[in-house]
């Protein structure tokens, strides 16, 4: 029985930065010479982000300086932002969960299995329990996590749960992805990690998937197949690391030029098991990794802009909030009807490309 989409959920921090704004502050910590300045204010302009909202912040308006105290001359160690993780990354995750849960019309109590899904941080035991606890999930939910799969991570999540759905049509999945890249921020002159200091956001979604024909849902998504592409020699590509100063995030120049080389040729093998080509694709959920993965995604497929508008505005909305992104970018198409069958397709290291088809 394959798996539908019966309800998605999202939730952000209450507090909201403009990238101008978030700029200013950032650039303190990070540039010593005029020339990194240039350079650092060029990043931020061509990132594609306008607002995101950070747990950081303690406020959304008012003088920079008292807008968030995370962040000072010392940099917090990965201990500090660790903590900072294990008390902000529950909340996030429940309320996101408990709106999949309403969007499904479904109690939490019926759910057997319960997938989470992070790269930013790491604690046991971990949100799962607290969703287990504040939900009144069943005791006996079988858990399984995804961590440290990047930006793609909450595509593998609906993979393992479709599995577990068409193994078990009585099964009940709830997956929730929750990010908190803003822990993350960089100290100090090193390219790479200011433009992922430029990008990156925090946010969390969850889905509500159930076997076709046993939920109240109206007009699901219906998850027929997933993929998944490693490229060849590309680990320098992209990578996640943890470091002295929280988790380092590379993400290489080359990164659009192996999107552009590759992409096409796996998507077309992979949608032609269901006799489908890349222009019988009605809608595209593409992950945001930045306006120039965008637009490699755009020319490998020969795409016009207006096809990942929605990316497009969630990264300019809400910034790159690693795995819950792609879940962000499928309720908006959802909620809009958008033309189906829909293809979502998200990037991490390896590197690797990850897809689902929905109808």
């Amino acid at each position: 029985m394959p798996m539908i989409i019966a309800g998605i959920g999202t939730a952000l921090p209450p507090h909201t930065i403009a990238q101008s704004d978030a700029s200013a502050i950032t650039q303190r910590f990070s540039c010593a010479t005029a020339d990194q300045e240039r350079l650092f204010h060029t990043f931020y302009r061509r990132a594609g982000v306008q607002t995101r909202h950070c747990v950081v912040l303690e406020k959304s308006e008012g003088d920079l300086s008292e807008r968030q105290s995370f962040y000072d001359t010392a940099a917090p160690t990965t201990l500090e932002r660790m903590r900072r993780y294990e008390l902000e990354a529950p909340r996030l995750a429940v309320s996101a969960s408990q709106r999949a849960l309403e969007d499904a019309g479904l109690a939490s109590g019926r759910i057997t299995h319960l997938i989470t899904v992070s790269c930013t941080g790491f604690s046991a035991p971990g949100f799962d329990i607290q969703l287990i606890k504040q939900l009144n999930l069943r005791r006996d939910v079988a858990r399984t996590h995804v961590g440290f799969m990047g930006c793609h991570g909450a595509l593998n999540g609906l993979r393992a749960a479709k599995a577990y759905i068409e193994a078990d049509p009585a099964a009940r999945a709830l997956i929730c992805a929750v990010e908190l890249c803003s822990l993350h921020h960089h100290y100090g002159w090193d390219a790479g990690q200011v433009v992922a200091n430029a990008l990156f956001a925090d946010g969390a979604a969850a889905v509500v998937g159930v076997a076709a024909g046993s939920g109240p849902a109206h007009d699901p998504l219906r998850v027929v197949m997933c993929g998944s592409f490693l490229v060849d020699d590309s680990e320098d590509a992209m990578s996640w690391r943890i470091g002295d100063q929280g988790f380092a995030m590379t993400l290489a120049a080359r990164v659009p030029d192996l999107i552009g080389g590759h992409l096409r040729g796996w998507l077309e093998s992979w949608l032609e098991r269901r006799g489908l080509g890349p222009d019988d694709i009605g809608s595209w959920a593409v992950h945001p990794g930045g306006p120039r993965v965008l637009s490699a995604v755009s020319e490998a497929l020969a795409l016009p802009r207006s096809a990942l508008e929605v990316s497009h505005q969630v990264l300019a909305e809400l910034g790159n909030m690693s795995s819950p992104t792609i879940l962000f970018i499928l309720d908006r198409l959802r909620r809009a009807h958008a033309p189906r069958p829909c293809v979502a397709i998200g990037f991490g290291p390896g590197l690797a490309i990850e897809a689902a088809l929905l109808t």
